[in-house]
């Protein structure tokens, strides 16, 4: 895991297929080819070293059967949106203060501009529903260090700071409550570029060991951690009642050891029913492999997983990047990662004012359409019962690893229920659909948009099934077909 998110994105922007990226500076995400290093002891368990299996699947099912949630990135750099002292800063929206190098106080100062008198939680709460989406995943803290709730450990936080004087969090949470979503909280417990002693990255001539660009952020992490970040995540994981269902770790350093993570993991053991990611740092696993800007070519096997992605370049604000990605592009997406038995975490950046950038709503709600009528091949389904559809290893084309390169093919991805297979047909056959083999005796086969499950003719021979299809296709993007199996 070699490249950073603001890196990233700017070189791989809209990458979503089975390509490898190569490694290039310092470790911090789960990318392509990389892993976050873990360990199989630690001197304080996890819930997830103590747990039965079945204990387990009863913690993660909601999870699981989720398949597509909502990702927010929001804070103070919404305000400047990409541009500092009349200039565009390159990289990503979030980044803005590490990537101009802007120090503490005048950072700092964007917060008594922080009012998004149009934030409407009901609104943003009902257009993951609209989209189909089945939990939200929202920036409480992001690596500038304000908090987006009601924080008594730490006064750079939207009710002490800012003039808007309401929690973001409290208005998501009882709205999560009213329309059925659930909700978690991304905290980034490492880095933190405005508390004296918080972690950051490399960037420019940022120096070692801290890669501080201000002496006003100079301290002890351990101090900061024990100060601000700890019993921010406690006021987190007490302040909301039933939520957050997930917490969302971020950039772990060096300076996160097995012994500071083990403080940070006694917090999270007092809530055993909590669902956190693999990016907490000090070895520890977590519960989801957490794939950045690419679906796995084969997923991860064994493992819960959630890829998270951005409908532009960026993931916070950015008043420049207009590159939105098509809702065919998203869709396929979502089918993709289902199909390998993983999460869809499909990002959204709320301008200042707490408005959503109208091109996201549409592509959200675009797909929302398409799950109203396909969402029975998503929801609580299992990864596919065949796999060589999604493509396979070069003989001829090798990575920059040297490896053989994956070659994804975009014809068709298949998920799995208990009785039934979901055929995604992302380019429609003709006539016919052919299955060299099927791994369960199909005794039956309709379309998934026809409501009246009218049976189309399946013809048996030594090469397999041939599926009799309509001349049109019933989706633009995916049709389904639904194999009622034994």
């Amino acid at each position: 895991m070699t490249w950073s998110r603001r890196e990233f994105v700017k070189v791989c922007a809209g990458a979503a297929s089975s390509v490898a990226i190569a490694d290039s500076t310092r470790a911090f995400a789960q990318l392509q080819g990389d892993k976050i290093e873990t360990a199989n002891t630690h001197q304080v368990h996890a819930i997830q070293d103590t747990e039965t299996p079945q204990q387990k699947d009863s913690r993660m099912r909601w999870f699981r059967e989720a398949r597509f949630g909502m990702f927010i990135h929001w804070g103070l750099y919404a305000i400047p949106a990409g541009r500092w002292d009349g200039k565009d800063i390159p990289g990503i929206g979030e980044w803005i203060m590490n990537n101009a190098s802007i120090p503490v106080a005048p950072y700092k100062s964007l917060a008594a501009q922080f009012n998004p008198t149009k934030f409407d939680a009901a609104g943003i709460v009902g257009l993951a529903k609209a989209a189909g989406m089945k939990y939200i995943v929202i920036t409480a803290k992001h690596h500038d260090g304000f908090a987006m709730f009601d924080s008594k450990a730490d006064p750079f936080n939207i009710i002490q700071a800012a003039p808007f004087k309401r929690d973001p969090l409290k208005e998501l949470a009882a709205e999560c409550r009213r329309q059925g979503i659930k909700l978690g909280f991304y905290y980034s417990q490492d880095q933190d570029w405005t508390a004296p002693g918080g972690a950051a990255y490399k960037t420019g001539d940022h120096q070692p060991p801290a890669y501080h660009w201000d002496s006003a952020q100079d301290g002890s992490f351990s101090k900061y951690l024990r100060s601000k970040a700890i019993p921010q995540l406690r006021e987190l994981l007490s302040d909301y009642g039933d939520f957050p269902a997930i917490v969302w770790f971020d950039t772990p350093t060096k300076d996160m050891t097995p012994e500071l993570a083990g403080e940070i993991v006694k917090v999270l053991n007092e809530h055993p029913r909590l669902i956190w990611n693999n990016r907490l740092g000090g070895g520890y696993q977590g519960d989801t492999e957490t794939p950045e800007q690419y679906v796995p070519a084969q997923g991860f096997p064994g493992r819960d997983w959630e890829s998270c992605m951005t409908i532009n370049d960026t993931w916070g604000y950015k008043q420049g990047d207009t590159n939105f990605k098509s809702t065919e592009d998203l869709l396929r997406n979502l089918i993709d990662i289902a199909s390998k038995g993983g999460n869809y975490l499909l990002n959204i950046g709320p301008m200042a004012t707490g408005e959503v950038p109208s091109p996201e709503v549409e592509r959200l709600r675009k797909i929302g359409q398409w799950l109203n009528v396909n969402g029975e091949a998503v929801y609580g389904t299992k990864a596919t019962l065949f796999g060589a559809e999604a493509g396979s290893l070069s003989a001829t084309q090798k990575g920059e690893d040297g490896k053989p390169k994956f070659i994804p093919s975009w014809k068709w991805r298949s998920t799995t229920a208990e009785k039934k297979v979901y055929i995604h047909l992302l380019e429609w056959p003709g006539s016919v659909f052919h299955l060299d083999s099927t791994p369960r005796t199909v005794a039956g086969v309709y379309l998934l948009a026809d409501k009246s499950k009218k049976q189309l003719r399946i013809t048996k021979n030594a090469h397999g099934i041939d599926i009799s299809l309509p001349e049109q296709a019933p989706d633009p993007i995916a049709s389904v077909l639904v194999l009622e199996t034994t």
